[in-house]
């Protein structure tokens, strides 16, 4: 995908899982990677070593308003430009709903919802300016058909498609494209604390058997932000092995 590089994606939760490798992916093919971590300061510091001179590692909480416009101001500063933005950044825990608290809410919303919001309102302007641009929204299966005990944590993904929808529509006479991933159960630090019997429990529902690799999501990102998903906006495509046909 030749016609990535040079361009400058920004990637949030960039240090670990599937953050991770989608940097990895994107400085392959030659892009300016930026990416954010929130607390995992060696992990971001040896992944920012490893590509080199075209990246900008940044601290950010995503629920930080502010923070998020600074993200956008010093990705400009060093690359002048942004033509991709992934949203990838988020939380999750698991609780029912008659134990969960407002602050619990809260939380998993303002980061995994409000994260969305405030990363994209940051860079809508430049991107409006530009005339161009690719954002891929990192939503999950659990938007798509709940998770019992993630009510939180799927109000959020669903809310993600329906942002991210009604973006594609607002800005789609700009250039601008915005589409959706939904990963199901992927190999990563979540999935390897689960318990033996809960993972077993999982392939059982999983049509193919088996946990996703980072890369899946990784490569499906390359290939939304590239020109050979021109004519595709609005879209929400899943990996998950089969798991919400």
């Amino acid at each position: 995908m030749s016609d990535l590089k040079g361009k400058t994606v920004i990637i949030t939760g960039g240090s670990r899982g599937i953050g991770r490798a989608t940097a990895k992916a994107f400085a392959k093919e030659g892009a300016n990677v930026v990416f954010t971590y929130n607390k995992s300061k060696d992990k971001a510091q040896e992944l920012e070593t490893e590509l080199g001179a075209n990246c900008l590692c940044l601290q950010l909480d995503i629920s930080d308003y502010d923070g998020c416009r600074k993200v956008i101001e010093k990705t400009l500063e060093k690359f002048k430009k942004i033509d991709v933005l992934i949203n990838n950044a988020g939380v999750t825990a698991a609780k029912a709903l008659m134990m969960m608290t407002k602050e619990e809410w809260k939380e998993v919303i303002d980061t995994d919802l409000g994260g969305v919001f405030n990363m994209t309102r940051a860079a809508i302007t430049t991107l409006l300016k530009q005339k161009s641009g690719s954002i891929v929204n990192i939503s999950s299966v659990a938007g798509l058909v709940g998770l019992a005990r993630q009510s939180h944590y799927s109000a959020a993904k669903a809310g993600i498609i329906g942002f991210s929808k009604a973006l594609a529509r607002e800005v789609a006479e700009y250039g601008i494209r915005v589409n959706v991933v939904c990963p199901g159960y992927i190999e990563t630090d979540m999935v390897a604390g689960l318990r033996e019997d809960i993972k077993k429990q999982i392939l059982d529902y999983i049509p193919t058997k088996k946990f996703g690799k980072v890369d899946d999501v990784a490569q499906l990102c390359l290939f939304l932000a590239s020109d050979k998903a021109g004519y595709m906006t609005g879209e929400v495509v899943k990996v998950d092995g089969g798991l919400a046909i």
